[in-house]
């Protein structure tokens, strides 16, 4: 009894819910408090007096409009409201999509702390890559990009947006700051941490430099094929993690993967070096939202360049480290099935000889060998 009762109340010990406010209270329910102040802003449209500032973290900001045509938007700050509200929304969907769908795989393939963790990490992305991708794809069809590649500078600066490129540019900046909390309240491991704050950071950085410096065609171009790139990379681990016999789609990726940097940085050297610098209008304005001088013109495509060499020198080192374990494999299955070189064993039917060798003094006639032996 005294065993049984110790067992139940340490039982009840585990699943006692952690103290308020405690960190393991707010990594367990995070998700419902960010759900909570979500409800709070949606609540506000509901009033007049709070409906002005609700209003300013749902919907896009700056918008004007056109007698003729689809309205456009403009930039500014209050778009740094419309970003948080969106940052909420990620980070609910994370909860769910990690909670329905990617629990219920991880259940059934049972696996080690390392592929868990990655396994979620793909899952996550490659839902994100996913839904990104078709999206940049419907809006680029409305553009004549295919056939007009110049439009990536014509009438620079691109101060007016359509809604679709607005919104998806601020659903964008929101995923990837929202994936920066989420390193804590998915208790991602310490050695992962680093890898994961370098691309997030330079997704923030490079999405959001786009948006502000009015290049949102070029981002936008160049954003697609790199989605699609990373979509297929994360496909194919989770179909790695649930079978490690398919592993064809890394050999598509790796090919991809090298054409996409190819072509992100042509475009840029043709957008930043042939095509700005040839325009009309020249010159930095703040007021005007231009940019199109030499200095920052070198500057995003030295960030881009640096940015394509970093993650070409990742590649090649994750190609090299792949190499060498399956060379390492591949030479422990040929020792394993190489038979082994055993030593002859001396052959009891030929009397003293060795390894089939008849020894020089036992090379008598066997009825000599008899005699002697009687």
């Amino acid at each position: 009894v005294r065993h049984v009762t110790s067992a139940a109340m340490g039982f009840r010990k585990k699943n006692k819910s952690p103290p308020v406010l405690s960190h393991e209270f707010v990594i367990q329910n995070h998700a419902d408090m960010v759900s909570c102040l979500a409800m709070v802003i949606l609540l506000g449209l509901m009033f007049e007096v709070t409906a002005k500032f609700a209003i300013m973290f749902i919907t896009v900001q700056y918008n004007v409009t056109q007698v003729h045509g689809e309205p456009l938007s403009l930039y500014g700050p209050k778009d740094v409201a419309t970003v948080f509200f969106y940052l909420l929304i990620g980070v609910i969907l994370h909860a769910l999509i990690q909670e329905y769908i990617l629990d219920k795989m991880n259940r059934r393939l049972h696996l080690s702390k390392t592929k868990h963790s990655k396994f979620n990490e793909s899952g996550q992305l490659a839902v994100f890559y996913l839904f990104s991708f078709i999206w940049g794809c419907s809006i680029l069809t409305a553009e004549d990009f295919a056939t007009n590649p110049t439009f990536l500078w014509e009438d620079y600066p691109h101060t007016r947006m359509v809604f679709q490129v607005k919104f998806f540019y601020i659903c964008q900046i929101a995923y990837w700051l929202h994936a920066l909390p989420e390193l804590y309240f998915q208790k991602v491991r310490k050695e992962d941490i680093p890898r994961q704050l370098y691309y997030i950071c330079l997704y923030v950085v490079h999405i959001t430099g786009a948006y502000v410096l009015n290049l949102h065609r070029l981002g936008l171009v160049l954003l697609v094929p790199h989605y699609l790139v990373e979509l297929l990379f994360h496909a194919s681990r989770l179909f790695y993690f649930s079978d490690e016999n398919k592993q064809k789609g890394f050999t598509l990726w790796a090919l991809l993967f090298v054409i996409a940097r190819l072509l992100t940085l042509t475009l840029s050297v043709l957008t930043f070096s042939f095509g700005l610098p040839r325009i009309e209008n020249q010159g930095f304005s703040l007021a005007e939202g231009n940019f199109n001088v030499l200095t920052v013109r070198m500057t995003c495509l030295a960030a881009i360049c640096l940015t394509q060499a970093w993650m070409m020198w990742k590649f090649i080192n994750f190609q090299l480290k792949k190499w060498r374990e399956h060379s390492q494999n591949q030479a422990t299955k040929k020792k394993t099935v190489s038979p082994k070189n055993k030593p002859h064993k001396r052959d009891p039917t030929r009397g003293g000889a060795t390894n089939g060798v008849v020894r020089s003094e036992d090379r008598t006639s066997p009825r000599a060998r008899k005699a002697k032996a009687s």
